[in-house]
C-alpha cells in the first residue's frame, strides 16, 4: 500500500511539473474537449480560454475557494465539490496537494485534470481587493490580428459602387478579416478591454463603413466587494439557472463527460468575444447580502433585422426576422444593419445556505416595432408581438453524494412552460450516474436560452437522458449516455411531430500521464423530411448517423506529442442512397523547452459522400481564434501552426493551411464561389502582454 501511495505521490508531482511547462497544453485540450461536442464551424470560447488561463495565471486555492469559484473551473461535478467542501469542515485545511486522494469522490484522473488550476496555500487570499489595489497590481493584452484566404472568390470581383449597392451578389470590402483587442485585467476581479473585429467582405473605412471596423465591443468590470460582488457597465453577459430564461454566451450540453449535465450559472461576467449577439449592452449589478444575492441588468442595443413599412398604416414599421450573423457584406446585409432596437432587463434572486441554492427571476424583452414574422405551420406558436417576460425559479441541493438541480419558466406571451430537473449520484467512488428529463412546450421561447436540449432550441421538446461513468481500473474508464426526445410539434424541415434517440459509449485507456486512448461510437437517430415527397403531404423518416471513432494521444518525450484519430460516419434514410465518410488526421506538436518557438502540424485525409456526411475536427491556432472545420468530399488537408516568444513579453502566431479536393473542379456557390480545386486560410497574429 505505501508503494502505491508513493507511486502516485510521484504521478502528481510530475503532473505538476508538466504543468507548468505546457501551461497552454491544458487549455488548449479542454477548449478542444468542449468545441468538438458542437460540430460546428462558427463558435467562439474566448470566455472558456480567458478562465481557465487567469487560473492558470492565478491558481484557486483549495482551502479558500467557494463553491462558486470551483463551479466556474468547470472541470469538477456538485458531488465532488461538496467532498472536497466537507473534507475541509470535518479535518481542517488542506496542507498538502497530495492530499486530494484522500477524497472518496476524486480518482487520480480528476486530479490531474485540474492540478494546473489550483493550488493548496495556508496563506489565505485577500477575499475583497480594492479597486486601487487592483488598478496597481493588474496585467496588460494588446492583441492584433489578421486572417485571409488568398483564393479569390466571386463576391470580390472588381465591381462598380453602383453595381454593388443594386446587387447582392458583390462584397463591400475586401476578403480579409481584421481583429484588435486592448484588454487590462486583475486576476477575475477586474477587466477593462476594447474589441474591434471586421469580417471578411465587410468594408473598412469607406463605403458604408466610415468608422473602420464594422463590430466593436467595450466593458468595464469590477468584483470583489463584500455587498457590491460585481459591476458591469458596456458589454456584458448574464446567465440564470440552466438556461431555460436567460443565458447569453455559449453553453454546452451533450458531451462524453456525461456527469456534467448541469449548467454551472455565473450571474454576471465580461464580455470580450466577437459574436455579435450573445451578449448584452448596458449596466448591471450584483449584490449580496449575509446568505441572500441579488443581480439586477438593463440592456439596450442596435440588432439587425429585416425591417418592413406596414403599408396600410403610414409610417408604422414590423420587423420579419432577426439576423444574428454579424455579417454586413452584401446590399442586402448592410440594409439590415442595426434596424431594430433591443431591450432587456430583470433581474435575479439567489439564496444560499450551504449545500442548498434557490433562485427566482424576471426577465423584460421588448423592441421598437412589431415581431411579425410570416406565419409558417412549424412557427405558428412562435413569439410575435413587441414584448414578453420571462419568469424562471430554479434550485440546487447536495447531500451525500446526490445532487438535484431544476428549473421551471414561464413566457408570457403564450403562457407556456419549460420544466427541466436534474440529477446527479454518485453510486461509488469508481461510477457516477446522470439523469435528466426536459419537457419544453411548443410555445414557450425567449431569445435568449440555452437549456439542455437535443435541437439547439428549448422550445417544442420533452427528453429523458441517462448517462454513467464507471473507473472499471486504474487505467480504463467508461462513459456512455443513451438519450431519448420527441417534438410535439412541427419544426423547421420536419413536417410532422417526431421523436429519435441518441447514445454513445466510449471507453478509454489511460494507463499513464504520456498515453490516452480512447474509442467513440455515436448513433443519432432524428426525425427529417423525406426527400421523395409525392406533391401532396410531405412524410418524414427517421435518419440514422453513426459515427465510429479512434483517438490516440501520446507524449514521446517532453518536447514532442503525436496525436492521431481516424473516424467513420455512416448515414441512412429510406429516401436515398445510404452515404459514409472517412477521416484520418495526423498531429505533432513541438514545444522545446530550451527554444521560444511551438509548432504544430497536421496532415489529414477524409473521403466522404456529400455535405451531409460531413466530419468536423478541431485545429490548433492562435489564441482566442477557434477552428473546428467541416471535412467533406475528397481531398486531403495541413496546416502549420507557429508561435515565437520573444523578448519575453511579445508572442507571434502564424499559421498557414490548406485544403486540397481531389473530385472537385470548383468550391462553394454564389459569392463564396471559387474556381480550383484548392482552398487556403492565413492567420497572423501578435501579442504583447506586460
Amino acid at each position: 500500500m505505501r508503494r502505491i501511495f508513493n507511486t502516485a505521490w510521484f504521478c502528481l508531482f510530475t503532473a505538476s511539473v508538466c504543468a507548468q511547462e505546457e501551461r497552454n497544453e491544458w487549455v488548449q485540450q479542454r477548449v478542444e474537449f468542449i468545441s468538438e461536442q458542437l460540430e460546428t464551424e462558427e463558435i467562439d470560447l474566448t470566455h472558456v480560454t480567458e478562465q481557465l488561463g487567469q487560473y492558470l495565471d492565478q491558481p484557486l486555492n483549495l482551502n479558500k475557494a467557494t463553491v462558486e469559484e470551483l463551479e466556474s473551473l468547470g472541470l469538477l461535478n456538485e458531488v465532488q465539490i461538496n467532498d472536497l467542501l466537507l473534507h475541509i469542515r470535518q479535518f481542517g485545511r488542506l496542507i498538502s496537494i497530495y492530499e486530494l486522494q484522500t477524497l472518496k469522490y476524486w480518482d487520480l484522473q480528476t486530479i490531474w485534470l485540474v492540478l494546473p488550476f489550483v493550488r493548496v496555500d495556508d496563506r489565505f487570499d485577500q477575499l475583497h481587493v480594492s479597486l486601487r489595489e487592483a488598478l496597481q497590481q493588474g496585467k496588460t493584452e494588446i492583441f492584433l490580428r489578421y486572417q485571409t484566404v488568398p483564393e479569390q472568390k466571386a463576391g470580390y470581383a472588381q465591381m462598380p459602387d453602383s453595381v454593388k449597392q443594386q446587387s447582392n451578389k458583390y462584397y463591400a470590402g475586401n476578403p480579409d478579416r481584421y481583429y484588435a483587442r486592448f484588454r487590462y485585467s486583475y486576476r477575475t476581479n477586474l477587466s477593462v478591454g476594447i474589441t474591434a473585429e471586421k469580417d471578411p467582405g465587410e468594408a473598412f473605412f469607406q463605403g458604408p463603413q466610415k468608422q473602420g471596423f464594422d463590430f466593436y465591443s467595450a466593458h468595464a468590470y469590477y468584483k470583489g466587494g463584500k455587498y457590491l460582488k460585481a459591476v458591469a457597465l458596456g458589454d456584458y453577459q448574464v446567465q440564470i439557472g440552466q438556461g431555460l430564461n436567460l443565458w447569453s454566451g455559449y453553453a454546452f450540453g451533450k458531451t462524453a463527460d456525461v456527469t456534467n449535465i448541469r449548467k454551472n450559472a455565473q450571474a454576471l461576467k465580461p464580455y470580450s468575444s466577437v459574436d455579435e449577439s450573445r451578449f448584452l449592452r448596458g449596466a448591471a449589478v450584483d449584490l449580496a447580502y449575509k446568505r441572500f444575492g441579488m443581480t439586477l441588468f438593463a440592456s439596450r442595443k442596435k440588432v439587425d433585422a429585416a425591417v418592413l413599412e406596414d403599408s396600410l398604416t403610414d409610417g408604422f414599421y414590423n420587423f420579419s426576422g432577426i439576423y444574428v450573423t454579424g455579417l454586413h457584406r452584401t446590399s442586402a446585409e448592410i440594409a439590415q444593419k442595426d434596424q431594430l432596437t433591443e431591450f432587456i432587463g430583470g433581474g435575479e434572486i439567489r439564496y444560499r445556505r450551504r449545500n442548498f441554492t434557490w433562485g427566482t427571476a424576471a426577465v423584460f424583452q421588448g423592441y421598437d416595432q412589431v415581431y411579425a414574422k410570416a406565419i409558417q405551420p412549424y412557427n405558428q406558436y412562435d413569439f410575435r408581438g413587441r414584448q414578453t417576460v420571462g419568469i424562471s425559479t430554479d434550485y440546487s441541493f447536495t447531500w451525500r453524494n446526490m445532487h438535484w438541480f431544476g428549473e421551471l419558466s414561464r413566457t408570457s406571451f403564450s403562457g407556456q412552460w419549460a420544466a427541466l430537473q436534474g440529477w446527479i449520484i454518485a453510486l461509488d467512488p469508481k461510477a457516477s450516474l446522470s439523469v435528466l428529463y426536459r419537457n419544453y412546450g411548443r410555445g414557450y421561447q425567449t431569445f435568449y436560452n440555452a437549456g439542455f436540449s437535443e435541437g439547439g432550441h428549448t422550445q417544442n421538446e420533452s427528453g429523458l437522458y441517462i448517462g454513467l461513468k464507471v473507473r472499471v481500473h486504474s487505467a480504463w474508464t467508461m462513459h456512455a449516455y443513451v438519450d431519448v426526445f420527441r417534438q410535439s410539434w412541427l419544426k423547421y424541415m420536419v413536417d410532422a411531430p417526431g421523436n429519435g434517440h441518441e447514445f454513445l459509449f466510449q471507453p478509454t485507456f489511460k494507463p499513464s500521464k504520456q498515453l490516452e486512448i480512447y474509442a467513440r461510437y455515436r448513433e443519432q437517430v432524428r426525425p427529417k423530411n423525406s426527400r421523395d415527397p409525392d406533391g401532396t403531404v410531405t412524410e418524414t423518416e427517421s435518419v440514422r448517423q453513426r459515427n465510429y471513432r479512434i483517438d490516440m494521444s501520446y507524449q514521446v518525450t517532453e518536447s514532442i506529442r503525436l496525436k492521431s484519430r481516424l473516424e467513420f460516419v455512416t448515414i441512412n434514410r429510406p429516401s436515398n442512397t445510404p452515404e459514409k465518410g472517412m477521416l484520418f488526421t495526423q498531429d505533432l506538436v513541438f514545444r522545446p523547452k530550451k527554444f521560444p518557438c511551438d509548432i504544430s502540424l497536421r496532415y489529414a485525409l477524409f473521403d466522404t459522400d456529400s455535405y451531409d456526411s460531413r466530419l468536423y475536427s478541431f485545429e490548433a491556432n492562435a489564441l482566442y481564434v477557434y477552428a473546428v472545420p467541416a471535412y467533406y468530399y475528397e481531398g486531403s488537408r495541413a496546416y502549420i501552426l507557429l508561435r515565437y516568444t520573444f523578448l519575453r513579453r511579445c508572442d507571434l502566431w502564424v499559421r498557414y493551411g490548406a485544403f486540397l479536393y481531389a473530385d472537385r473542379k470548383t468550391l462553394s456557390a454564389g459569392s463564396e464561389l471559387i474556381n480550383g480545386n484548392r482552398k487556403r486560410d492565413v492567420t497572423v497574429q501578435f501579442r504583447v502582454h506586460f
